[in-house]
């Protein structure tokens, strides 16, 4: 997964690892481009704002520290194919190429430096991460230092990365909050199968103690869907008449936390099972919104 985030079909993403900075001589300036590009991504992994900043061309440096510091945290997160901050480590290989590992508590990446090529006042550096995915770096000199300008041909761009990774994140919150949806209603078919009748809250799906499982608590989904909060989304349940007399059927809904910074669109699964979904606001999706396969 981590290396996918790497592939030249999303090359702006591949940007991202252009912004780091730090290695061991962290105090000091890098005057070798491939030093330099090590450098970044040693200050990527280790999450060192200060130090990323001081390898981005000076308009780029400007629009990183203009960043809010969420979205500071979430770049330099991308930079270093890590979720977490992490400990660098610098070896070389067989052809003493520089390679960079950031071991993290989520798991290690690992880069390899090719042999840089120099042009003037521009250096390109081919980068390969686990699992093969490769990419150019491009670096500028800029004031006697390197700095990090591109990838491949597309010149490196803070605000519009910023704003991609942050629609991105929004549309995977989003997509998670649909099969949040569909796991709860897997669950309440579940509860009703084998307590003969519909719970009457979430949080009865919720887990129990040990060997202790009841109709109050049947284990059956983790504590925050239970709880009907994940911290992206809030999610709401209610029972409705059915199609067939006598039977009872239900709703289920699901809507931003915080409208606009942790998702958009709501969405609600009707009683027939269809769901429906569009940005509504922050309120409640009903069953005239679009459907969703």
């Amino acid at each position: 997964m981590k290396a996918s985030i790497f592939r030249l079909a999303a090359p702006a993403i591949f940007l991202a690892l252009l912004f780091a900075e730090g290695i061991s001589a962290q105090q000091e300036q890098q005057s070798d481009p491939a030093a330099a590009l090590a450098a970044a991504l040693t200050a990527a992994c280790r999450a060192n704002e200060t130090q990323f900043a001081n390898y981005l061309t000076a308009d780029n440096a400007a629009a990183f520290r203009a960043l809010s510091a969420d979205r500071r945290a979430a770049f330099l997160r991308r930079f270093s194919l890590a979720d977490d901050p992490g400990n660098p480590l610098l070896s070389s290989d067989a052809q003493h190429h520089t390679v960079v590992r950031c071991t993290a508590p989520g798991g290690t990446s690992e880069f390899r430096l090719g042999a840089a090529r120099t042009r003037e006042n521009l250096a390109f550096i081919p980068v390969s991460v686990a699992g093969g995915a490769q990419a150019e770096f491009g670096l500028v000199l800029e004031r006697g230092e390197w700095r990090l300008l591109s990838l491949g041909l597309m010149l490196l761009d803070i605000p519009q990365l910023s704003r991609q990774w942050a629609e991105e994140e929004l549309t995977a919150r989003e997509n998670s909050a649909i099969a949040a949806v569909r796991e709860l209603a897997e669950a309440i078919e579940t509860y009703r199968r084998v307590y003969g009748k519909l719970p009457d809250s979430l949080a009865q799906l919720g887990p129990a103690p040990k060997n202790e499982i009841s109709p109050e608590q049947a284990s059956l989904v983790d504590e925050h869907l239970a709880g009907g909060n994940d911290g992206v989304y809030q999610f709401r349940y209610r029972i409705v008449p059915a199609a067939q007399e006598d039977t009872l059927a239900f709703e289920l809904v699901a809507m931003p936390d915080a409208y606009g910074k942790t998702a958009r669109r709501s969405f609600f699964l009707d009683a027939t099972g269809q769901l429906h979904g569009a940005d509504k606001g922050g309120a409640a999706a009903t069953a005239d919104d679009p459907a969703i396969p």
